[in-house]
């Protein structure tokens, strides 16, 4: 197996998005086990823009690391082989909130309030270190078995002191958790990012984002120009959100308040009537323009943020605002006449994150950073309630999760391989709802496998949402090295396929007498 920097060697694959993978590794030197982060470039990108986004990478290891909080991920180390950089985290069995959303529905107040609580805490933290998140959404937040609500993923973050990385023109986070006035060009603050909050949490009550549109541009005009749609599921989250979620930076709810709020709702209480009050006060640490830092930090740097350029609020005047829906349009089409492909570089990071199909680790097999789980996270929060609502919500559509892992990747030895030494793999389906039938199948990228049969897997009514099945490779080339890559594809309820595992069979000596060999030059063992 693989050893990064003469220490990690890579054990599975906890998950994959549009532009990496992260790895369970051991880290031979303290004998524990690590999460490993692997970006790779994509094919194509030119050479200075490949080592801007290894540099990206790094700054993400920095800017995680200058913070410590429980609910910040931990990163223990950079380390470099073949001229990248690998990150070294701490190792975090759990679910995205993407994935629990998708596989759940949409949370009650109580417990999105207690998860936003966290991520607001993990937020201030990061704002008092100097460091902007700016792509805070569901899949940047892990919700692990151990209770912890973990903020992931600084790839994109903004650092006290630090050059901008992003390509001429690119549009770096998630246009539908973008705030107005980064959708705008303009400078973003501590603000911009409790805008992302306040559409995380509608979200995880709602079961949509308020603002997403078929495209990009028409997304981000949505976010500048129209108005909230009000939610319907809230309850007494809906003054946080809605004080979250003002377009004017100065008018949001400030963190302090917010995250008052937010624990109160989680506890089962309710804010004061009516909205919740936001008044204009001097930035937090690290905050718009803040001159210093906090006690016993480094020495004061240049900021990366500061005032917005449009006067004290940083919001165009009542006067203006019927033409923001044309300033972004024309800010879109600059951008992607600028960017010659940076736009589609940063959607296709953020879309290999939010979505990568299937990518969802086993509850035995921990996952951190960008990577996506599978196993129900155990949370304490106060018992849900229903909504206090009239509107009738329809049970959200079924839906099915499913991830590979390899239990033995390679095979080295006399053909055909003993079924105990052949490469072997485990998945895991975990659906939205029961009961239901799940038709499953193992696929080989090379099509040469030895079951390609249709399965069914049956989940009881009232029954375990998770399941797992294992399937053992036996294809093999006689007197050759076979390399390979599988996966499982389901087909009913849902279309829905895994990731990919590599494998290889090492045949080193003749196929005895027992094999058929294909045409093709493989060959499966006789019944």
């Amino acid at each position: 197996m693989t050893v990064i920097a003469g220490r990690y060697r890579l054990l599975d694959v906890l998950g994959q998005g549009g532009m990496g993978t992260v790895w369970r590794a051991r880290d031979e030197v303290l004998a524990r086990d690590v999460a490993v982060k692997e970006v790779r470039a994509p094919v194509g990108l030119a050479g200075d823009d490949e080592r801007r986004l290894y540099a990206r990478l790094e700054r993400e290891a920095w800017a995680a690391a200058r913070i410590s909080h429980r609910n910040v991920v931990t990163v223990y180390d950079v380390a470099t082989e073949d001229g990248r950089p690998w990150i070294v985290m701490e190792l975090i069995r759990g679910l995205t909130l993407s994935d629990v959303l998708d596989a759940e529905g949409p949370m009650s107040p109580q417990r999105a309030a207690s998860v936003g609580a966290d991520v607001l805490a993990a937020l201030r933290a990061a704002h008092e270190a100097g460091v902007l998140h700016r792509d805070v959404k569901p899949g940047n937040v892990l919700l692990a078995n151990d209770g912890r609500v973990v903020l992931t993923d600084f790839g994109i973050a903004a650092v006290e002191g630090t050059s901008n990385l992003t390509m001429t023109g690119e549009l770096v986070g998630s246009p539908e958790f973008l705030a107005p006035e980064r959708a705008l060009g303009r400078t973003p603050g501590p603000a911009s990012d409790l805008w992302s909050l306040g559409v995380l949490l509608y979200a995880a009550v709602e079961g949509n984002s308020p603002f997403r549109q078929e495209t990009p541009l028409s997304t981000l005009r949505a976010v500048v120009d129209e108005e909230l749609p009000p939610p319907h599921r809230a309850g007494p989250l809906t003054p946080v959100i809605e004080g979250l979620l003002r377009k004017d930076p100065q008018e949001r709810l400030r963190a302090t308040e917010a995250e008052r709020e937010l624990r109160l709702v989680a506890a089962g209480g309710a804010p004061r009537s009516g909205p919740v009050r936001s008044v204009p006060a001097p930035p937090e640490p690290h905050g718009q323009g803040s001159p210093t830092g906090s006690a016993g930090s480094t020495p004061p740097m240049p900021l990366p943020y500061g005032p917005l350029p449009d006067g004290p609020s940083g919001e165009a005047p009542p006067q203006e605002r019927t033409s923001r829906a044309g300033t972004v349009l024309a800010a879109g089409v600059a951008l992607l006449l600028l960017a010659v492909g940076g736009l589609t570089y940063a959607l296709l990071r953020n879309q290999g994150d939010d979505k990568d199909p299937g990518g969802v680790p086993t509850s035995s097999a921990p996952v951190t950073s960008s990577a996506t789980p599978s196993t129900s996270p155990t949370m304490t929060t106060a018992a849900p309630s229903s909504p206090p609502t009239t509107h009738t919500t329809p049970p959200p559509a079924q839906t099915v999760l499913v991830h590979v892992r390899a239990l033995r990747d390679s095979y080295s030895g006399a053909c055909p391989p003993p079924e105990a030494s052949a490469p072997a793999f485990a998945g895991v389906l975990t659906v939205g709802r029961t009961p239901v039938s799940v038709e499953y199948r193992w696929v080989t990228e090379s099509g040469e496998s030895s079951a390609t049969d249709w399965q069914t897997l049956e989940f009881a009514a009232d029954g375990p949402r998770e399941k797992r099945v294992e399937h053992t490779e036996l294809t093999y080339r006689a007197d050759e090295t076979l390399r390979d890559r599988i996966r499982l594809e389901v087909r009913a309820p849902v279309e829905k396929r895994s990731n990919w595992v590599e494998f290889s069979v090492t045949c080193e000596q003749a196929t005895p007498t027992g094999g058929v060999t294909s045409p093709g030059g493989s060959a499966t063992p006789q019944p």
